[in-house]
């Protein structure tokens, strides 16, 4: 059984480790965008930011402690929605450039902590896989080669019982054609007496 061979592109493999620092890059270009349109100093848009960061935040803390232990996705998305909406208010509010800038390096840096932390489970989980996959075709080749040994077995013990059978049957044709030849000899002698030969017409 073979099993079906995949091979992903470049871009595929690279695009999770470049995710976290687009992520944040994104929010700092749209929150310096909000505020080069009249965000700067604007109260009421930071109420808003701070509103929505804060209402993220507890959602994501009402998802991880939710029953059965939370649900772990929901809860980090929610973090990382609160985490981007104060990123995108302090970008948009800020007069300068140094407080976006060492918020959005201590988000790319948190968002590259949490995400190695998935990237190891997904390549220990992708090692098992690929060990258990290895271990399964071993298994399946060793099978295959074992009943190949016995068809070989099976057809070798077949040929030499066809070969005995011609040579027992040629023989009883020698032994028919002896001069003197007595097929009850045999069975006076008290022996098991084998078949007598059929005469060809």
């Amino acid at each position: 059984m073979n099993e079906p061979l995949t091979q992903r592109h470049r871009a595929a493999l690279a695009a999770p480790k470049v995710a976290p620092a687009i992520g944040t890059s994104t929010v700092l270009i749209l929150g310096r965008i909000w505020n080069a349109n009249g965000a700067e100093h604007s109260a009421g848009n930071a109420v808003l930011m701070v509103a929505l960061a804060a209402g993220a935040a507890t959602a994501g803390a009402f998802a991880a402690a939710g029953h059965g232990g939370g649900d772990g996705v929901l809860a980090g998305t929610a973090f990382a929605t609160s985490g981007a909406l104060a990123l995108a208010g302090v970008a948009g509010y800020a007069d300068g450039w140094s407080l976006p800038i060492l918020l959005w390096a201590v988000a790319t840096a948190v968002a590259y902590g949490i995400a190695s932390r998935y990237w190891r489970t997904d390549r220990r989980d992708r090692t098992a896989h690929e060990r258990h996959t290895t271990v399964r075709r071993e298994e399946h080749a060793h099978v295959e080669r074992v009943e190949a040994l016995r068809a070989g077995a099976q057809i070798e013990a077949a040929r030499a019982g066809a070969a005995y059978a011609e040579q027992l049957a040629t023989a009883l044709m020698t032994r028919a054609t002896l001069p003197g030849y007595d097929p009850q000899a045999i069975t006076r002698a008290g022996l098991p007496g084998l078949p007598a030969p059929t005469e060809h017409q």
